[in-house]
């Protein structure tokens, strides 16, 4: 799989020594890929995550990566790459494996209708290697849209509310277009699945109490005259 790497050395003094984005097959972007040093000296590299829901058994914040790699040989390979990367005088370079001539997806939603407008959760899975989490779709005043998963800015609009900053985006028009409306494809059918299923319990549900209303009469003394 093709993959082109950058790194934005920060200007400050700090154990992120620079920020890294990947670009896989000149069509999707990861930014938000920090390398980091620890105490020791040592680097290491920090996909970009999000904070979840959740507590540990300390009571603290869980956080959850918004991308990472699938397979431990890929993460070896990314992971070396972009410290190579930020290593070398050149702040970018692209790999190409061959092995793949062209960027592969696969999408999976799971509907979700417990909070706003939020409508499903998705995840996006590249060539069976790279995977994208918290993809969202979302209910417009119309439509439904995808949302990509995003971080809240220091920044704010003319009307005082937050910006928002994609982490992770489709970088062509074109990609744009089919990754979204497979997204929304794969949306409808799992919805589609869901409601099937919903609709099958409860006529399996009806057929059950009327069995046993039968059965209840049928086991009743009939009164003698």
């Amino acid at each position: 799989m093709k993959y082109t790497i950058k790194v934005n050395e920060l200007n400050k003094e700090s154990n992120i020594k620079v920020m890294a984005s990947v670009v896989f097959g000149d069509s999707f972007k990861v930014g938000n890929i920090a390398v980091v040093e620890r105490k020791d000296g040592e680097l290491f590299v920090a996909m970009p995550q999000f904070r979840s829901n959740s507590k540990d058994k300390h009571g603290n914040d869980v956080y959850k990566s918004v991308c990472n790699p699938i397979t431990k040989e890929f993460r070896q390979e990314l992971f070396d790459n972009i410290l190579a990367t930020y290593a070398s005088e050149q702040k970018e370079r692209t790999i190409d494996t061959k092995d793949v001539n062209d960027l592969q997806f696969k999408v999976s939603v799971i509907p979700y209708e417990r909070q706003g407008n939020i409508r499903g959760i998705g995840r996006i899975y590249f060539n069976d290697n790279f995977v994208v989490n918290n993809v969202s779709v979302l209910q417009g005043k119309e439509n439904l849209f995808v949302a990509m998963p995003s971080y809240k800015t220091k920044q704010t609009n003319e009307r005082g509310k937050a910006i928002y900053q994609d982490v992770c985006y489709p970088v062509t028009k074109e990609f744009r277009k089919e990754l979204y409306e497979e997204i929304e494809h794969k949306y409808k059918e799992a919805l589609e699945k869901k409601q099937e299923q919903e609709r099958n319990k409860a006529q399996s549900e009806v057929k059950d109490k009327s069995n046993e209303q039968f059965v209840k009469n049928e086991e009743q003394e009939l009164p003698f005259r």
